[in-house]
């Protein structure tokens, strides 16, 4: 019971854990087929491969590519060459100093990228000031800088590789060639250099995947020749858009590609170790029958599949116009966006009337409607002075307030109509 739930423990950490590790790479690697003119997976439009041709269209990628090769491929002559050297010497050197030795070779690899850049921009451009040269020199050249930066710290992971395969070598090997009258140079070719040759190739690759992929450093130091993460990391501050997904998804697809040719390379080396152990004699002294390259060797059944599917993708690609299907996708998206404008025009609508409702209401400011009974402030009679101050009681025509009339002065206010004009006539 309990190796069952260990079993089944374990399998379901390798499910998370790949799914962490490779989500990102295949939510990425699909949006790239996507006709969406943002990278998303979902909802998914049409199947296209128009992010392929622009890709391949984009003169500042392709740009980005050509530089990213050449530093990556001069980053790993320069790291193996040091990664070698390192580490040749700390296997012969006064075992008392290699500790020591082993701390400065590996420290910069704890240095930050950044200084790293800044410090390599600046050490180069004192020497350069020191000579005397001109700022296009080559010591002022964005692409040996970039070298001369990166190198300074992926040659120590070369050399760790290097030191791991170089543990395992006998070194009885070199005194016996040297015993037999070879040169140190002939026994470090014909004897060192086979043995160490499945370390540095592994060394090679993973200075060049370092470089490809730098940052940090290259932003220092790249000059006029910006690689490929350059490019990539200034589009992205203007917005991206689905070739970047493309070139993530053929990334990929070649890193697949090629770790599944290897693993097929060493399975088949394998196979055909076990064969001649397996062989007789008679097998041995004539030609051994080696099984199949597919017999066994899943790896290359998966590298001919992958092939076959590439070849298949190609061909559709050229021959599939999603056209008709991106016009649907657009006249869809305009009917969305219409209705929605209504739908927010409507609800706009109804928030101003109920923001008038009442006394605010614009119908009762419209000609025509009936106007509220509001009293007269000439008939008025609610002041303290009996209207005393009515403009009708100053008119000289008047009926009221004429001399022939024998009303009596009125006496409504409380003033008693002391300040009517009639009675300041003489009689």
């Amino acid at each position: 019971m309990n190796n069952s739930f260990l079993r089944v423990s374990i399998w379901v950490y390798l499910v998370i854990f790949f799914l962490y590790l490779l989500g990102p790479l295949v939510i990425m690697s699909v949006t790239a087929f996507n006709s969406s003119a943002f990278p998303r997976m979902t909802p998914w439009e049409c199947l296209t491969f128009q992010w392929f041709g622009e890709l391949f269209q984009d003169q500042r990628i392709l740009n980005g590519i050509k530089n990213s090769l050449i530093i990556g491929a001069g980053t790993v002559v320069l790291s193996v060459a040091m990664g070698l050297a390192g580490a040749l010497m700390l296997t012969q050197i006064w075992p008392k100093l290699r500790a020591t030795y082993y701390t400065v070779i590996i420290a910069p690899i704890l240095i930050p990228g950044v200084v790293l850049g800044i410090s390599t921009l600046v050490f180069w451009d004192r020497i350069n000031r020191v000579l005397g040269l001109g700022a296009d020199s080559f010591l002022s050249n964005g692409i040996f800088l970039t070298v001369i930066g990166q190198s300074t710290f992926i040659a120590s992971y070369c050399m760790l590789v290097l030191v791991a395969r170089l543990q395992r070598y006998d070194i009885a090997l070199t005194e016996a060639a040297l015993d037999l009258g070879a040169t140190h140079a002939q026994a470090f070719r014909k004897i060192l250099l086979p043995f160490m040759r499945p370390a540095i190739a592994s060394a090679a690759v993973l200075a060049f995947l370092a470089s490809f992929e730098n940052y940090n450093t290259t932003t220092f130091t790249f000059g006029e020749y910006p690689t490929l993460t350059i490019e990539l990391a200034q589009k992205v501050r203007y917005g991206i858009t689905p070739s970047i997904s493309a070139l993530a998804f053929i990334i990929v697809a070649l890193t697949v590609f090629f770790a599944l040719l290897n693993e097929a390379k060493l399975k088949r080396q394998e196979l055909v170790a076990a064969a001649r152990r397996e062989a007789t004699v008679e097998e041995l002294a004539g030609k051994i029958k080696l099984p199949s390259f597919f017999a066994g060797n899943m790896a290359a059944v998966l590298v001919v599949v992958f092939a076959v599917a590439t070849i298949t993708v190609v061909g559709t690609a050229t021959a599939y116009n999603p056209g008709q299907c991106i016009a649907n996708i657009r006249e869809q998206k305009q009917l969305e966006a219409e209705q929605r404008i209504q739908e927010l025009r409507q609800q706009r609508e109804e928030r101003r009337q109920r923001r008038f409702e009442g006394v605010f209401d614009p119908d009762e400011l419209r000609p025509g409607t009936e106007e509220k009974d509001t009293p007269d402030p000439a008939e008025s009679n609610n002041s303290g002075f009996g209207n005393i101050f009515a403009p009708n009681t100053l008119g000289g025509d008047s009926e009221e307030n004429s001399p022939d009339t024998e009303t009596p002065p009125s006496n409504n206010g409380n003033s008693g109509g002391a300040f009517d004009p009639n009675s300041l006539n003489s009689e």
